[in-house]
C-alpha cells in the first residue's frame, strides 16, 4: 500500500499551514478536506479575514503589507500591539487559564509565522472598514486589531489552495475522516470515505486540524449544556467533532473548556448554517454603541463594557441565556455612521420608526410597555458631561442603573430610531485535545501519541470563557506550521 509522508485531516487554514510546512521538508503531504470544493475550507471560509499579531509600531506591519503607501501611513494611527499587550490581553480574557506555554507561542510566533504566510502567497491588509474610526481626519485603530486576510475568509481559502496546489500538495474533497489507524507504536494512517467507499490511507504522520464539535447540536447539548442545541451555526456544517472523537479513541487526552464556546450576536433568522453567499455579515457587533433589549424589555448586558473584540465572543452565550433566545440591538443616528457593514445587508430582521414609543411596538416578542420604560431610564442615566469618542473607552457610561454602560452611552434622542433583531451564533468550541509545544497530540497518559499532530480549533486548552478578537485563524496558523513542521520531522 501507498505511503505517503504526512496526512492533513481537514481543509481550513491551520490544514493548509500544517501542509505547507510539510512540503518544505518532505514529498508526500495529502490533505483531507470533508466537503465538497465549493464548500471547502471549514470555518476559515466563513470568517471575515482578521488576524491578532504582535508589532512593535508601523514598520513591523509595513513588513506583512508592503503595499501600504505613504499616505495611508500619514493619514493613520496604526500604534503599537506589543507581545506583552498580546499576553495581557489573553490572559485577561480567558480569567487567567489559557495554557501558558502555548500561549506564549501563539504571542511570540504571531508576527513571523504572518510573514512566513505572506511568503507562501497570503496577502495582508489593514482593516479599516471595521478597526478603525476617523478622528480629527486621521483613522485610529483600537482593540489590538489592525490586520486582515486579503479578501477575508473566502479569498485566505482561496490563496491557500492555489498555494499547496503549486507546491504539489494533493487534495482529496468529500474525504470524510472515519478514524485513525493505530497500534501500541502509534498512528500509521487514516480511514476514511472517499466517493462512497471506505478506503485506508497509510502515512509516516498524521496531523488533526478538521475543527471544532459546534456542528453538532448533540454535543452542544451534552457538553455546552442544555439550550445550546437552539444555537445557529456561524461556519461551516462539517465541524462535527468526528475529528476529535477519532483521536479520543486512541487515548488523546482532552483537555480546555469543554463547556466553553466562542458565541456571538447573530441575526435571529439566519439560516441553521453559515451561508456563502453572506459569510460573517450575519453579525451584529456595533452593540457598544447602542443597547440590547430582551422579551421583556430589559437591558441584561453591559454593552460598553471594553472593545467590541473582547466581549463579542462572550455575549453570543448571554443572548442564549435570554428568555426566547434572542435580543434587540437599538440606535439612533447619532451612531447610524459607527454601524458596520454588515448593518446595510438585505438578510436582517430590522425595526425603524420615528418616535421611541412607535419604535417598542415594532420590535417582535418584546414587552412594549416595558421596553418604553428601559429606554427612558437608560437615558436618564446617561452622563451626558463625559464626551464621547469610539476609539478609545471614553467612561461615558450611566449612572444608578441595575445594569450598567461603562462607555459609549449616548441617549437615544435622534430619530429616526433602528433595531436589529439578534440571537445567538456560535463559532467554534473551546474544548479539545491536549497538545505539547511541538504540536504533538497527548495521550490520557500524559505521552505524546507518536505520529500523531494537531492544531486549530480542535486544540483545548487555548481559550477559555472569552476571545480576543481575531486569536483563531493567528491560532491556527501558529500551530498549524508547528504541526506540519514537527509532523514532516518524523516524515523523515
Amino acid at each position: 500500500m501507498d505511503t505517503w509522508d504526512v496526512v492533513i485531516v481537514g481543509g481550513g487554514n491551520a490544514a493548509f499551514c500544517a501542509a505547507l510546512a510539510a512540503r518544505e521538508r518532505c514529498e508526500r503531504v495529502l490533505v483531507l478536506e470533508r466537503a465538497a470544493e465549493d464548500e471547502a475550507g471549514g470555518n476559515s471560509r466563513f470568517t471575515a479575514g482578521a488576524m491578532r499579531v504582535a508589532y512593535d509600531g508601523v514598520e513591523d506591519l509595513r513588513r506583512l503589507m508592503p503595499d501600504l503607501s505613504d499616505e495611508e501611513v500619514a493619514r493613520t494611527d496604526f500604534g503599537t500591539y506589543t507581545e506583552e499587550q498580546f499576553l495581557d490581553d489573553m490572559a485577561r480574557v480567558t480569567q487567567y487559564r489559557c495554557d501558558p506555554d502555548l500561549t506564549e507561542i501563539l504571542v511570540k510566533r504571531s508576527r513571523e509565522t504572518l510573514l512566513w504566510m505572506r511568503e507562501q502567497g497570503i496577502r495582508f491588509v489593514p482593516i479599516y472598514g471595521r478597526q478603525a474610526f476617523k478622528v480629527e481626519g486621521k483613522f485610529k485603530f483600537w482593540g489590538g486589531l489592525t490586520v486582515e486576510t486579503w479578501g477575508g475568509g473566502e479569498g485566505l481559502v482561496a490563496a491557500w489552495t492555489h498555494s499547496a496546489k503549486k507546491a504539489g500538495v494533493e487534495i482529496w474533497y468529500r474525504a470524510r475522516a472515519l478514524s485513525l489507524v493505530a497500534d501500541d507504536d502509534g498512528v500509521h494512517g487514516v480511514r476514511l470515505r472517499k466517493e462512497g467507499r471506505t478506503v485506508e490511507v497509510r502515512a509516516k504522520s498524521v496531523v488533526l486540524a478538521g475543527g471544532g464539535f459546534q456542528a453538532n447540536p448533540e454535543w452542544r447539548a451534552r457538553y455546552l449544556g442544555p439550550g445550546w442545541e437552539l444555537a445557529k451555526v456561524r461556519g461551516t456544517r462539517f465541524n462535527t467533532g468526528d475529528v476529535i472523537r477519532m483521536a479520543l479513541d486512541i487515548g488523546a487526552a482532552p483537555v480546555g473548556n469543554w463547556s466553553g464556546c466562542h458565541a456571538v450576536g447573530w441575526e435571529r433568522n439566519a439560516p441553521e448554517f453559515g451561508d456563502l453567499a453572506v459569510g460573517d455579515q450575519f453579525q451584529k457587533h456595533s452593540y457598544p454603541f447602542g443597547i440590547m433589549l430582551n422579551a421583556e424589555g430589559k437591558r441584561f448586558v453591559d454593552e460598553g463594557a471594553d472593545f467590541r473584540n473582547y466581549t463579542y465572543a462572550k455575549y453570543g452565550r448571554v443572548i442564549l441565556n435570554q428568555p426566547g433566545q434572542f435580543a434587540w440591538q437599538l440606535f439612533d443616528q447619532k451612531v447610524k455612521h459607527l454601524l458596520r457593514d454588515e448593518y446595510k445587508i438585505k438578510q436582517v430582521t430590522k425595526a425603524t420608526a420615528n418616535t421611541l414609543e412607535e419604535l417598542v411596538t415594532k420590535l417582535d416578542d418584546v414587552d412594549p410597555g416595558a421596553a418604553l420604560a428601559e429606554i427612558r431610564a437608560y437615558n436618564a442615566a446617561v452622563r451626558t458631561d463625559i464626551p464621547f469618542n469610539p476609539n478609545v473607552k471614553d467612561g461615558r457610561g450611566t449612572r444608578g442603573l441595575a445594569v450598567p454602560k461603562s462607555n459609549w452611552a449616548n441617549v437615544l434622542d435622534a430619530p429616526p430610531f433602528e433595531a436589529y433583531a439578534v440571537t445567538c451564533g456560535i463559532t467554534f468550541t473551546f474544548g479539545g485535545l491536549r497538545i505539547d509545544t511541538q504540536a504533538r497530540v497527548m495521550s490520557t497518559d500524559g505521552e505524546p501519541i507518536p505520529n500523531l499532530y494537531a492544531a486549530g480549533e480542535l486544540v483545548g486548552g487555548i481559550f477559555y470563557f472569552n476571545y480576543p478578537g481575531g486569536t483563531g485563524l493567528t491560532n491556527g496558523a501558529v500551530f498549524g506550521k508547528i504541526a506540519g513542521t514537527s509532523a514532516a520531522g518524523g516524515a523523515r
